[in-house]
């Protein structure tokens, strides 16, 4: 048998100088102080890898730990009512760990400036107690020479910090966290390491790094959506973009206003859930993803864009149409939801009500109207407002029909999908605002099908108008004030002070 030469045990941790506590009454301030920190420990992590692997000392562990931003109220400040967030709901001492302070700047100044404001009391930036993991202090597109690593005689485990499962669970954002005797209580809905997993994650699954990402996200189930989105982006980009100033591709293939030239995005591998996104500044523009079809690829998406917490997310698509008065290419508006994907269920009960949130049905009513022309009761010939199921089989008509068409009966669905009820319940899970604009393509039920000739044409001319309309939605919302556009219907008793 071969003998092994098992290293010494680890004798000592190597960290950063230790940073000490600063109190800011000017959230600017305080946000810089949370990416020079973090910047310093990311940097020793980096540093340190790059050492070992160039034949440091192995019988050292080195860590680095998140920064941290808290704050202390002993007052139950009364605050404008209709705020959603921005204040604590008690008095008490409220933290939460922070990453990539560069990418959530806007964000952090936000959310930081309303509690000052409304609480009259300093911020507090610290060093917390969670490790860096080694794998979150490398950046998306990092490159890790393989041969490098394989020259650290010892398992990496023994000498950095790797990902713990145990801080990137959902509690908070489930209201199922418990804070323990002592403990500060959460100030925003996700930890450090859970927003670090889902940024990873979205490179993975999207093919572009998360700092692309928009405030205003589309998702849809066919691709027939993106093409006629990226013929648009590139005209826009190749007249001047019409206000938006860069479109980014798969690969993160960025294409400027102004620039005439055609993308070679085409020639990229496309990923399992492809990403484009129509920038303007501070992410105010759109982005649109390809989900696929089915309940789990759309919690997948949407469970990790949450972290990058945008202002809205509306699911474009096709749906099976339930009532025989609907016509190929109607419109259906989702103002409530028949939960049977069931890839939430253990984390928002189906008896939970996903309630429609008036803003989002506004923009999404009067973006029809304006884009086909039709107003009043003249609308309702092309569109009905109502309850939309969702289904984790595509192949339900294939099972005895007795048992699911008395309950799309019963709940008086008008439609039928595989994505929307998952994307507006993660969307009331992680207090983003949500909705849906379907498009009829079929009506089994009523043995209305398309023919192959028809479909292609179907799709030409549905497909361009319906994405107009998502598009002038999403416009709309974004000319929207955003303390209005994010609902109190989204809130919790006990909720984090941050959106």
């Amino acid at each position: 048998m071969e003998n092994r030469i098992y290293p010494q045990a680890i004798e000592s941790v190597v960290t950063p100088e230790p940073f000490a506590r600063q109190s800011f009454n000017d959230p600017a301030e305080a946000v810089a102080a949370l990416q020079t920190l973090y910047g310093r420990n990311t940097k020793f992590l980096r540093d340190s890898f790059s050492a070992l692997a160039s034949g440091g000392d192995i019988d050292t562990r080195y860590r680095a730990f998140y920064p941290e931003v808290g704050v202390v109220t002993n007052s139950f400040t009364q605050v404008d009512s209709r705020q959603a967030y921005g204040h604590m709901p008690t008095p008490g001492h409220f933290s939460t760990t922070i990453t990539r302070p560069d990418l959530f700047e806007s964000y952090l100044d936000e959310q930081l400036r309303l509690i000052i404001r409304n609480h009259g009391v300093p911020v507090m930036v610290s060093e917390s107690s969670t490790p860096i993991p080694l794998h979150f202090a490398f950046f998306e597109g990092s490159y890790i020479d393989g041969a490098a690593a394989e020259r650290i005689r010892r398992p990496i485990r023994d000498l950095f910090d790797v990902p713990d499962l145990d801080g990137t669970d959902d509690q908070i954002a489930n209201g199922t966290f418990e804070v323990a005797l002592g403990e500060a209580r959460p100030l925003a809905p996700f930890t450090a390491q859970r927003v670090d997993y889902s940024l990873h994650r979205l490179s993975h699954y999207t093919a572009t790094t998360p700092n692309h990402f928009q405030n205003f996200v589309l998702f849809t189930n066919y691709q027939f959506y993106i093409d006629e989105f990226v013929t648009r982006a590139r005209d826009l980009m190749a007249t001047g973009g019409g206000g938006y100033t860069e479109f980014v591709e798969p690969g993160n293939i960025v294409t400027v206003a102004g620039d005439t030239r055609t993308s070679d995005a085409a020639a990229f591998r496309l990923p399992q859930m492809p990403a484009y996104h129509l920038k303007k500044p501070n992410h105010g523009g759109i982005t649109m993803v390809n989900i696929g079809v089915g309940p789990s690829n759309a919690k997948t998406i949407t469970d990790h864009i949450a972290v990058l917490r945008p202002h809205a997310w509306v699911m474009l698509g096709h749906c099976a149409g339930l009532r025989n008065t609907q016509a190929l290419g109607d419109y259906v508006l989702a103002h409530a939801y028949v939960r049977e994907d069931h890839v939430l269920d253990d984390d928002l009960p189906v008896w939970v009500p996903i309630p429609p949130l008036a803003e989002i049905q506004v923009a999404l009513q009067e973006a029809v109207q304006e884009v086909t022309g039709l107003s009043g009761y003249d609308l309702k010939r092309i569109m009905r407002t109502g309850t939309v199921a969702t289904i984790d089989n595509r192949n339900w008509e294939l099972r005895d029909q007795r048992g699911p068409v008395q309950r799309l009966s019963q709940s008086r669905a008008i439609a039928l999908d595989m994505e929307s009820a998952t994307i507006a319940a993660n969307g009331f899970r992680f207090r983003v605002p949500y909705g849906t604009l379907l498009c009829v393509s079929d009506k089994p039920l009523h043995g209305e099908l398309k023919l192959p000739g028809m479909a292609t044409e179907f799709y030409k001319r549905q497909v361009a108008q319906h994405l107009t309309i998502g598009i002038r939605a999403m416009e709309k919302l974004a000319e929207m004030p955003m303390e209005r556009l994010h609902s109190r219907k989204l809130r919790s008793f006990s909720e984090t002070a941050f959106q």
